[in-house]
């Protein structure tokens, strides 16, 4: 008979019986693990990952009421509720047994043990725990997923010859698991190159998981990330998967690589390389499968000349490089984009039949839009809100300037007013957040925040 190919802890103080148990159970089971002592018992399942816990009742020498067993019952169930624990006892302790039950044990083993039912009863065990796991796994990752699946995108608008050569090196890609990296300043639509190559992968009916590096705490890197145990720090109050877990089958795009410190870009390169993480409290790793893309605004070369970007991880992350490029390279699909974004408003705010003169159309080609697809959006839908006619002309398209100023008066809402803020400072620090948020004087989260805010 071919073996289970789980593992089993079995605990007892008697050694004859652990031998005994050790001998039988090898004979179906890949791993069983003798444990005389109970007090190493939480010790071991954290150093290793088991199926079916087989623990006795009793361990003090002349003690039968079976409180010690019931007690270690508790911790291990404390410990991981999923995991099977069987008792074994004596004829005479059935009523405790039936206590232990209760308490969440799977099954009992009686002293003497028909070889053949404990076989069975191990087995049906540790398949209830892998189906347990199985099932909370499942509800992990749909809790983790609810607010990716379903998620629209926009899609990919324009016709201009940059454009067709990245949706060509995308297409050339997407079959492969190549590790990508996707660059191009804020606003250039990265995330939406990243999703058009999963949608053309052999991963599109999983989904894609996507993480701001930028806006993860470091004190909260690795529970985002890896995942964690409950329990395993303060406000761990349940089991949570990772998103390289979440991910698991399908797609994980890391956007703003770039602003990860340098003393978590070390944990993420052990990720990637060994093809598995280890959740917070937890020594047992859990295997990865995905397809890794990753984004950013800033010259990771220049980084790792000066040190703060690890030139091994660049290497794995950096298969293939696609830049995307600005807005004020792509010709006529400003248009194209400016006429999309127009219907878009127009239905949203009920102002139909909206439509751009000629006018507007060249006024927006000039414009060399520093904040690119973004702040075009946000123009337009500035437009269509404050629109008086059925035709907008250059005056109604409101644009800022790289060197230019404006004074609050011509600012209809705060909002409006941080936009244009934030769309000048990134153009004046290159698209680099932290210069950015230290020249607006907030924090690079913050400053994350605002821009996730109003991100289309």
């Amino acid at each position: 008979m071919k073996k289970h190919k789980g593992s089993i802890l079995v605990v007892d103080d008697s050694r004859s019986i652990l031998s005994t148990l050790e001998i039988l159970l090898s004979s179906e089971f890949a791993v069983v693990t003798p444990l005389s002592n109970p007090n190493l018992i939480l010790s071991e399942l954290d150093r290793s990952r088991y199926d079916l816990v087989i623990l006795d009742m009793n361990f003090s020498a002349g003690v039968n009421s079976g409180n010690e067993g019931l007690y270690w019952l508790e911790r291990i169930k404390e410990k991981d509720p999923s995991l099977s624990v069987v008792m074994i006892t004596a004829y005479g302790d059935i009523a405790v047994a039936v206590s232990a039950l209760k308490a969440g044990a799977s099954d009992f083993i009686l002293k003497p043990w028909d070889n053949d039912k404990l076989l069975a009863t191990a087995r049906m065990a540790a398949e209830l725990t892998e189906s347990r796991r199985t099932v909370r796994q499942l509800k992990e990752r749909e809790a983790l997923l609810r607010s990716v699946i379903g998620r629209e995108m926009p899609r990919i608008i324009g016709n201009s010859q940059k454009l067709k050569e990245v949706l060509a090196l995308a297409a050339k890609v997407a079959p492969t698991d190549a590790n990508v990296l996707i660059t191009g300043g804020n606003g250039t639509g990265k995330e939406l190159i990243a999703r058009h190559i999963h949608g053309l992968s052999g991963r599109s009916d999983e989904v894609i998981v996507t993480v701001d590096m930028g806006a993860i705490s470091e004190t909260l890197f690795e529970s985002e990330l890896f995942g964690h145990l409950k329990g395993s720090f303060t406000d761990a109050r349940e089991n949570r998967q990772g998103k390289f877990e979440a991910a698991r089958g399908g797609t994980l795009f890391l956007d703003e690589i770039g602003n990860l410190p340098v003393h978590l870009q070390s944990k993420l390169l052990s990720a990637i390389e060994n093809r598995q993480v280890t959740k917070i409290g937890s020594n047992i790793p859990v295997e990865t499968n995905i397809r890794l893309i990753c984004a950013t605004n800033r010259n990771l070369n220049e980084m790792v000349a000066s040190g703060l970007f690890r030139e091994d991880l660049l290497y794995r992350i950096n298969t293939i490089h696609i830049e995307v490029p600005p807005l004020c390279e792509r010709g006529d699909d400003i248009i194209m984009l400016a006429e999309t974004f127009l219907r878009d408003f127009a239905s949203r705010y009920g102002k139909q039949d909206l439509k751009l003169n000629l006018q507007a159309h060249e006024k927006l080609l000039r414009y060399n839009w520093p904040g690119n697809i973004r702040e075009l959006r946000h123009t337009i839908e500035k437009a269509v809100i404050l629109s008086e006619s059925a035709v907008l002309g250059a005056d109604d398209i409101v644009v800022g300037t790289r060197g230019g100023g404006k004074t609050t008066a011509e600012f209809r809402t705060i909002g409006e007013m941080e936009a244009y803020m934030i769309t000048g400072a990134l153009a004046r620090n290159s698209g680099n957040l932290t210069a950015a948020a230290a020249e607006l004087g907030i924090t690079r989260q913050t400053l994350y925040n605002k821009m996730k805010r109003d991100k289309p």
